[in-house]
């Protein structure tokens, strides 16, 4: 019911834009959790990822124009002539880069791309971790698929099409976790240790029928100026990589970066050490939580999950900025979840680390009153209650053609 009114509402909101039409396609592309694999992704490493009940859904169908337009609700259109498709520096951080990017990528792989207008509307949270980028990147590559391509490019190729887009066109170096997870859909295990055909495996997940919800908790902490921290972490655990002649640490054997402590800690520094550290137990730690969910062993599941949480604050220190008197919100909420939850659950930080959200996997007879807890501390509608959604970027429905 509530989908119905959102289509319905964008479908006039697209009529307004962009005049009346009786072919369009409707798309939706989902937001995406990490669940395990805190910094793992871009060492090669393991990751549980999956698709949330917050969504972007577009209207779309083709023009006569050899022009892309797609208007964001809030946003101005974003407008990309098909005969334009180079990268531009000056276009970096912008949408307009990711939509030409993909639509580049669509035509090199031997695609015929033409114009069409979308009208495009978002419920899924900003800054939230939740990736609305990636969604955004599934979403226009779903409408072309769908327009264009006979919807016959997969869902992996189309997010390494979003990946293709965000890297070259949109200027950010990201791993290949986000677009993934959005565009297979539901709780997904990926293997990044060949990174161009990573290995891929979707796993049965229902919150509901263990009698848990996610909870994603803003904990209202500002990402400004926090960059280098973030930067540091893939550059920390390369240093490491390289001192035993590899570029990631997938490539590194545990046993002998446990036997090279001393010289390491000499040539990197402790935190690097510890961040490497990190990277070896947590991308174990991937494996063996897809494999508790495969056998529905949903308490060692949790146990892993606060498992994952507790290195990532010791080790990879992602949770607050290292000497930091305030700006330690995240610490504070995950101080909170512990307290509300009373052994309960699981909780952990989120995503990127240092500023944004915390995730908790709450018994849903303790929901409200764990919900109601939170808030009063980092304030109403903080803490949003989640699921995981079956389905990735996919056509919900064509009208006419």
């Amino acid at each position: 019911m509530q989908r119905d009114i959102r289509f319905n509402s964008i479908r006039e909101q697209y009529e307004k834009e962009f005049g009346q039409i009786r072919e369009l396609v409707y798309i939706s592309a989902p937001g995406r959790t990490e669940i395990g694999g805190n910094h793992t992704d871009h060492q090669h490493g393991c990751v549980l990822a999956g698709s949330v009940n917050l969504d972007i859904i577009a209207v779309a169908a083709k023009n006569d124009d050899n022009i892309i337009r797609i208007k964001s609700e809030g946003y101005p259109v974003d407008e990309i002539n098909l005969n334009e498709l180079a990268p531009d520096k000056n276009e970096f951080g912008k949408s307009s880069a990711l939509i030409r990017g993909i639509a580049a990528r669509f035509k090199e792989l031997g695609f015929e791309v033409r114009g069409f207008n979308a009208y495009t509307s978002s419920n899924v949270l900003k800054g939230s971790g939740l990736s609305s980028s990636a969604a955004f990147e599934v979403l226009a590559a779903n409408i072309i698929n769908a327009l264009f391509c006979e919807e016959k490019v997969s869902a992996v190729e189309i997010a390494k099409i979003g990946q293709y887009s965000e890297n070259i066109y949109f200027g950010k170096p990201c791993g290949l976790m986000d677009q993934m997870a959005s565009s297979i859909g539901g709780a997904v295990f990926i293997d990044f240790k060949t990174t161009d055909n990573p290995r891929i495996k979707k796993i049965e997940f229902d919150l509901a029928k263990e009698g848990y919800a996610l909870c994603i908790i803003d904990t209202g902490a500002d990402h400004a100026d926090l960059t280098d921290e973030y930067a540091a972490i893939p550059s920390e655990m390369r240093a490491a990589a390289n001192f035993f002649g590899k570029d990631y640490l997938r490539e590194v054997d545990k046993n002998k970066f446990l036997a090279e402590i001393s010289k390491l800690r000499e040539h990197i520094g402790d935190r690097a050490v510890l961040r490497a550290y990190h990277f070896f137990k947590e991308n174990e730690r991937a494996f063996k939580e897809a494999k508790a969910l495969e056998e529905k062993d949903f308490q060692t599941f949790l146990e892993l999950v606060k498992e994952s949480g507790r290195s990532s604050y010791m080790y990879l220190q992602n949770v607050n900025v290292t000497g930091a008197k305030s700006g330690q919100a995240v610490g504070i909420v995950l101080a909170l979840c512990e307290e509300y939850l009373q052994g309960k659950g699981a909780y952990r930080v989120h995503g990127g680390g240092f500023a944004g959200t915390v995730q908790a996997f709450v018994p849903l007879e303790n929901l409200d009153d764990f919900k109601q807890n939170i808030e009063k501390s980092v304030g109403t509608g903080k803490c949003h209650i989640l699921s995981i959604r079956s389905n990735g970027g996919t056509v919900l429905k064509r009208i006419g053609g």
